[in-house]
């Protein structure tokens, strides 16, 4: 009887919640872009001259933008379109799937401009936060820890419910960001630790307080569909092609970016192999599975992100790709199940797989590559540049830093874990006007869609993302 009454219960009109928390928190923007943000010095007209007269500089090709903005347009192709298009695989939640991503990123990078600045660029004298590119590319990794979350969240949540996950998700990545990145003193240009650990985690933990025990009742829309699996694997190749740049974006002109980038491509390039590879020989007749190609593809980009700017080699970097690879695909074989039944979480797009795992991998793979680097193979003064010891870390050795590098991913797991568990206490509350557990993965709940033309048969159910998979394995 309860599961009969329970969709009753739950109504998902949320035409003045949704406008209202817009609406509101646009303005909130609005007022505090007008009370704290100003333009840096490359960007404002006046400082940007008196700049170039300070610095001896004759030309504007020497502005910061001309260097940043190719790597932030590749990282900003993959927040909108990359990960937006990888959730689309549900065969009725393509539209919730790209809208909300493109909904919750657009708000988080504001909240994350304002989040960061606090922590990273507020002039003691003025109370300003002065902004340029590189702002920019920052506030697309914080927000890629809540798209991350929402991965396992994917058709079981409002899209209130998102904005708050998101509001939450950025302030604690500015947190976490701050106390592994500058007082821990941690290296993570491309976010092993603080976006991928941290984002999944933070997304498990919410949709383990989240548990819906009834949700089978939707089990007819949970998997996926010929046509839908072809546009995840659009988000995917973007995903994966500017991997490179994700991971090089915020790191050290000259060497170090250059290195990001070579091992990124090399480790991304590794664990298609090893998923392939894997992927075939779980099933009996040695077909491939569409989820493994989509997700576990990616690991190996996911588990460079610290160790990327670090001197690990390229036979190195390619060990990372072979192993990750192979993790990622047997976590999407059996962890994933094994999790909802004995865990009681419900992850809908194996965030586990592809970024908790793989992320705090690359934590501790940082950390053995930072405390195995020595002066003969960097220099003195190259250790002094890719670990920046300098000022009140001048004295660090290399051992001293691999042990902290270690420690930061601890502390994005605990902020993940912890904070996931806070924001999925809020959001279980009967106001955000979540759907039922017979109305998930269902853009009818949220969106106008339109009738399917009647000349067109049904697509068949093929593939059901995460369960019975492999019955004759």
């Amino acid at each position: 009887l309860a599961a009969v009454q329970q969709p009753l219960l739950k109504n998902t009109n949320i035409r003045i919640s949704l406008p209202a928390v817009c609406f509101v928190w646009q303005i909130a923007m609005i007022v505090l872009f007008g009370v704290f943000i100003r333009y840096d010095e490359e960007s404002d007209v006046r400082k940007w001259i008196e700049f170039k007269v300070s610095h001896n500089i004759t030309s504007d090709i020497e502005n910061d933008f001309y260097f940043r903005y190719p790597s932030f347009q590749d990282v900003h192709v993959m927040i909108f379109v990359g990960f937006g298009f990888l959730m689309t695989f549900l065969k009725r939640y393509s539209f919730g799937g790209v809208g909300f991503n493109f909904l919750i990123a657009s708000f988080g990078v504001q909240w994350a401009l304002l989040m960061q600045g606090w922590f990273h660029a507020l002039d003691p004298d003025t109370g300003k936060i002065s902004i340029g590119v590189e702002s920019l590319i920052n506030a697309d990794f914080c927000v890629a820890s809540s798209l991350i979350a929402y991965g396992a969240l994917l058709g079981k949540v409002s899209p209130v419910q998102l904005m708050v996950v998101t509001l939450f998700g950025v302030t604690l990545f500015a947190v976490e960001e701050y106390i592994i990145l500058s007082l821990l003193h941690c290296r993570d240009a491309g976010g092993s630790m603080v976006i991928h650990a941290f984002g999944g985690y933070y997304g498990l933990a919410i949709s383990w307080v989240l548990y819906r025990p009834n949700l089978n009742q939707s089990k007819r829309l949970s998997g996926s569909t010929y046509h839908s699996d072809v546009f995840a694997m659009i988000g995917t190749l973007f995903l994966w092609m500017f991997w490179p740049s994700f991971n090089s974006a915020i790191t050290d002109h000259g060497s170090g970016q250059h290195r990001a980038a070579i091992n990124t491509y090399i480790a991304l390039a590794s664990s298609v192999l090893t998923t392939v590879a894997i992927s075939s020989m779980s099933d009996k007749r040695g077909k491939l599975d569409m989820v493994h190609i989509q997700n576990a593809t990616l690991a190996g980009g996911v588990a460079m992100g610290t160790a990327a700017e670090f001197m690990i080699t390229p036979y190195g970097s390619l060990i990372v790709g072979f192993c990750c690879g192979i993790i990622s695909t047997f976590g999407y074989l059996f962890v994933t199940p094994m999790m909802e039944k004995y865990l009681k979480l419900q992850d809908t797009c194996g965030i586990h797989n592809l970024h908790a795992v793989p992320g705090m991998l690359g934590g501790f793979i940082g950390a053995i590559v930072a405390a195995a680097a020595t002066e003969e193979v960097y220099g003195r003064e190259g250790l002094i540049e890719t670990f920046d010891f300098e000022g009140d870390f001048a004295s660090r050795t290399v051992l001293t830093q691999g042990g902290f590098q270690a420690a930061g991913t601890c502390v994005s797991i605990a902020f993940g874990v912890v904070g996931g568990v806070v924001v999925g206490l809020i959001l279980r509350l009967p106001i955000w006007g979540d759907p039922s557990d017979d109305n998930c993965y269902d853009d009818e709940a949220y969106w106008e869609v339109p009738e399917e033309e009647e000349s067109i048969p049904p697509v068949l159910e093929y593939n059901n993302h995460m369960t019975r998979k492999h019955p004759d394995m």
